[in-house]
């Protein structure tokens, strides 16, 4: 028997695939990967993979290694761009994937792995440029990378870092990042060593920083910005569409008396009679607690607040302005409804944080809908 969810979350694969051509367009003559970490955002890897590489995808990039294997079957190369751990390495090596570099002795026990497998194995060397989380100092990265190029069965494909604050607009920090970058790839040149590849363009820097584009930069990853969403802070260059609603559904309606207090801690108390609805979505399924009588939903195409706190499978609402309204009602928690839009990006402002972490919330018993599926672009 099947059911109806409560909760869906639906993604537009059609505006998925119509952002990742713009996107291309933004960053040519460089090319795309296609960053799909943690379950593609939130939104389900595999339909957000399939679409993206008939969009023209050149590489898939992710954090870890589960992740990469996954994505194996669909044929495209596979960055992880994060680490590797030790017991990792063997099965990075058997699949093909290409392998962080963060270090001189993490790329020789890749080398050392991947000669006992009898295999050539693709490394990218990772470069803190001023991230501070991973990769060679990039003052004194030259020496341990040149290092790597004799060692046996290890391909240098690409050479990448990653900036700190580049969904700042006109942000020093990151010219000096981009500047420091620079010089470490004309040294390594000097040398003699060049890259198949070479990245440090995230979403943020496509839009406020387009220069690390272009040359010497031969791809641009890009992942929030797939899904036609920004970093608040973000000068907006291109057209992108959002590709995700979430929608539920209204589970009760009551009218409650004057003085009736709504939900844990009795956040709010009820100046006189109101309609209310109770809609089956709490924080369990991604509505962020900072909405707690502050933010608001669509029923029939019209704005309804949030009273009290969120709980963690319902949400009480106010319905005064929609006396019509019934138990079974779609209710559109961001996205669109009639004539009505509510932008996800007003949670984002409501919570002090942006889309990236509000989509990597929306829980797994939400279920992934997929719309528009495009076989070929």
């Amino acid at each position: 028997m099947s059911l109806e969810s409560r909760v869906k979350l639906e993604v537009d694969l059609g505006k998925l695939s119509e952002n990742f051509l713009e996107i291309r367009r933004r960053v040519a003559p460089a090319r795309v990967a296609a960053v799909l970490k943690a379950n593609a955002y939130g939104l389900g890897v595999l339909p957000v993979a399939e679409t993206v590489r008939a969009a023209g995808a050149a590489m898939f990039g992710v954090a870890e290694i589960n992740e990469a294997i996954e994505l194996v079957p669909l044929g495209l190369p596979v960055q992880i761009l994060g680490n590797l751990l030790p017991d990792e390495i063997a099965p990075a090596v058997e699949y093909g994937l290409i392998c962080p570099l963060n270090d001189l002795e993490m790329a020789r026990r890749i080398s050392a792995e991947a000669v006992r497998q009898n295999r050539v194995v693709r490394g990218a060397v990772t470069v803190d440029s001023g991230m501070g989380r991973l990769g060679l100092q990039v003052a004194e990265a030259a020496p341990e990378i040149l290092a790597m190029r004799g060692l046996p069965n290890l391909e240098l494909h690409a050479i990448y870092s990653h900036f700190s604050t580049a969904y700042l607009r006109y942000d020093d920090y990151s010219l000096q990042q981009l500047a420091r970058f620079k010089t470490l790839l004309a040294e390594l040149a000097g040398a003699g060593l060049t890259f198949p590849e070479v990245h440090m363009a995230a979403s943020d820097a496509l839009n406020n920083f387009p220069e690390s584009t272009r040359p010497p930069f031969t791809l641009a990853r890009c992942g929030i910005n797939m899904y036609g969403y920004y970093d608040n802070s973000v000068q907006q260059s291109m057209q992108l569409a959002p590709v995700v609603e979430l929608k539920t559904r209204l589970a009760a309606v009551r009218t409650l008396r004057a003085g009736a207090s709504i939900g844990y801690g009795r956040m709010h108390r009820l100046l006189r009679d109101t309609r209310v609805g109770t809609i089956a979505a709490g924080y369990a399924d991604g509505l962020p607690l900072a909405l707690s009588n502050r933010g608001y939903v669509l029923v029939r195409g019209r704005l309804c607040p949030v009273l009290g706190r969120i709980s963690m499978d319902y949400t009480t609402i106010s319905l005064d302005d929609v006396p019509e309204a019934v138990p079974g009602d779609e209710v559109v928690c961001f996205g669109r409804q009639g004539d009505r839009f509510l932008p996800l990006e007003e949670w984002a402002q409501l919570k002090g944080t942006h889309a990236y972490e509000l989509l990597c919330s929306i829980g797994t018993r939400v279920r992934r809908v997929y719309r528009n599926c495009r076989k070929e672009n």
